[in-house]
């Protein structure tokens, strides 16, 4: 069983936080936690922490220094912060990519939520992957933790795609997987039952490439399509699928998912799911 320090400690105000660079200033995190913590009688704080490039290690040993009972990581970070804590959760280490950290007596513990928040929406969603073909669209933390959950579930083949071939070829390597090339997608029918983009292009205006290469994507025996993206007013991913037939489901309910798992590692409190989902659509409503 998982230690909770966080219900360990005497001071009455807990501190979380964010790390990221500066685009963790626009995270609708904040809002999110804040209204789970809450709902869970935790007095504290979360707040974003911008680190500037080269300041990783230093920013590290702030946190420490900060004594954090807890605290999330994003772009650009989740693979770079891994030399700097002390220890891995099993598969953090096998997925080279974390998003959580727990801070342990005076250890920081990485941990992967990503993938096993992915893995609960799968179940939300009623489907299930197991002998069946994903392609996967992304090479970075997101999309290891995908195919890192996708092979525990027994999905295959699943085919890994992307701008960078060398990134393709580790996750392959490390994670398991098939690369295909990005430019030959369009070429013929994929028979593949499950597409993830695990990119975070999803508005035409962000790839107009990648948006048109989408569209002509053919997919004859696809089940559904998932963005781990949400909230966009225009997106290409949905747009291809409604097009085609093809059930569509965005990031919302791994993201909820992968909060709640985070939430419970910080705290060992199982926040009631919806609860997550009223937190997440209230910071969205209050951004608007």
């Amino acid at each position: 069983m998982e230690e909770h320090p966080i219900l360990e400690k005497t001071q009455s105000e807990k501190k979380f936080y964010i790390l990221g660079d500066a685009r963790v200033l626009n995270t609708k995190a904040p809002a999110i936690f804040s209204s789970i913590m809450k709902k869970a009688d935790i007095k504290g704080s979360y707040e974003p922490f911008v680190i500037t490039p080269g300041k990783l290690g230093d920013a590290v040993k702030e946190i420490r220094l900060m004594n954090v009972a807890g605290a999330n990581v994003t772009i650009p970070y989740k693979e770079s912060i891994i030399p700097y804590l002390d220890d891995l959760s099993e598969g953090a280490t096998i997925i080279g990519s974390i998003n959580t950290i727990v801070t342990v007596g005076n250890k920081l513990k990485g941990y992967n939520t990503n993938a096993i928040g992915f893995m609960d929406s799968l179940k939300d969603a009623g489907l299930d992957v197991a002998g069946k073909s994903v392609l996967v669209f992304g090479t970075g933390g997101a999309a290891r933790a995908v195919v890192f959950i996708l092979n525990w579930v027994r999905a295959n083949p699943i085919l890994i795609t992307g701008r960078s071939q060398g990134k393709i070829n580790a996750i392959t390597k490390q994670i398991g997987g098939q690369s295909i090339s990005l430019s030959t997608l369009p070429d013929s029918p994929l028979p593949v039952n499950l597409v993830v983009n695990a990119t975070s292009v999803s508005s035409p205006g962000e790839s107009p490439e990648l948006a048109a290469l989408v569209q002509q994507l053919q997919l004859p025996n696809c089940e559904m399509v998932i963005d781990l993206n949400y909230g966009r007013s225009r997106n290409f991913w949905q747009d291809m699928a409604q097009s085609k037939g093809i059930p569509f489901m965005d990031g919302l309910s791994s993201l909820a998912n992968q909060a709640k798992r985070t939430f419970a590692l910080w705290t060992g409190i199982d926040i009631n799911h919806e609860d997550v989902l009223a937190a997440i659509q209230d910071a969205s409503t209050a951004a608007d």
